[in-house]
């Protein structure tokens, strides 16, 4: 190895590490995650609750926001818009009907913007007198794929590591040319 392609590679070593610290990390983004729902995810209860809520461990984006309840008759019991406050999302439930398992349905999105969904069941154990809303469509219809937008950005190559490597080739030529000179 010759003195001038030692002296390169230390330039170049020197500029990676000169360069590194200089570049800023990815950003950790983390889905949000459910931490309680009231009523509690297979509770027994007697009465219907007036409302249904999630909460979560962050904030949540008020965007695209739902959450349904589903009685064991296969129909809505849920009425009016989803509301989100904070890292908690909730609607409104008319009074309940049949007796049975009720589920909640929600999908919410993070912080970070990624779309997060899931659901728990409820038992009514005394059946209401309440007047049920619309029967459920088939609910076993796959969900449409989310625009490439809302992709996870883990699935992208960072850029980074190409402009400080273009920055060190570059910086390395310079070098070498005016060593030359």
């Amino acid at each position: 190895m010759t003195r001038a392609v030692r002296l390169a590679c230390a330039g170049l070593f020197a500029l990676a590490v000169l360069v590194t610290p200089v570049v800023p990390p990815g950003v950790a983004a983390a889905h949000a995650v459910l931490v309680s729902t009231d009523p509690v995810g297979g509770a027994e209860v007697s009465r219907g609750p007036e409302r249904v809520s999630a909460t979560f461990n962050e904030q949540l984006q008020t965007n695209f926001a739902a959450m349904t309840v589903v009685g064991p008759d296969g129909h809505l019991w849920s009425t009016g818009e989803t509301q989100v406050r904070g890292a908690v999302a909730s609607v409104a439930v008319r009074p309940l009907g049949p007796a049975g398992i009720y589920t909640v349905n929600y999908r919410v999105t993070s912080a970070d913007g990624h779309v997060v969904s899931g659901s728990w069941p409820f038992q009514l154990t005394v059946a209401g007198t309440g007047e049920p809303g619309p029967a459920v469509s088939d609910h076993s219809a796959p969900t449409p794929p989310l625009p490439r937008r809302y992709a996870d950005p883990g699935d992208d190559l960072p850029i980074w590591p190409f402009v400080a490597g273009a920055v060190a080739l570059v910086g390395a030529g310079l070098w070498l040319n005016r060593r030359r000179s």
